[in-house]
């Protein structure tokens, strides 16, 4: 796959991906991925990341049930960042069981949940 080789990689292989709802924009997750599951990603048509606490490939959704279906993927204009724009299944992407993994918010010097 050509667009590997225009890709900024960091140095542990990896490129920040953001998974973004394709409806309504709402960020609901980060994660990483290298090269494998970038290309597993773009072949198959659902998000598959790297988890760098088990340093394997993750197929979201795989355990719980809630896959990832890309719709698009956006590439930023330094290469070192994608933006995943997927049908979110069952409507969770956080582990935590929650919509989104962005649903605290700093607040009066805080971290409170919205």
């Amino acid at each position: 796959m050509n667009f590997l080789h225009n890709l900024k990689f960091d140095d542990n292989g990896l490129i920040p991906a953001i998974a973004q709802d394709y409806q309504t924009g709402e960020i609901l997750m980060v994660a990483y991925m290298n090269a494998e599951s970038l290309v597993k990603t773009v072949e198959t048509g659902q998000a598959t990341y790297f988890s760098r606490s088990r340093q394997a490939l993750w197929l979201k959704g795989e355990t719980s049930g809630h896959f990832q279906n890309i719709k698009e993927i956006l590439v930023d204009c330094d290469a070192d960042t994608v933006v995943l724009k997927i049908e979110q299944i069952g409507g969770i992407a956080c582990h935590t069981g929650k919509r989104s993994c962005f649903y605290r918010k700093i607040e009066n010097g805080d971290i409170i949940e919205m």
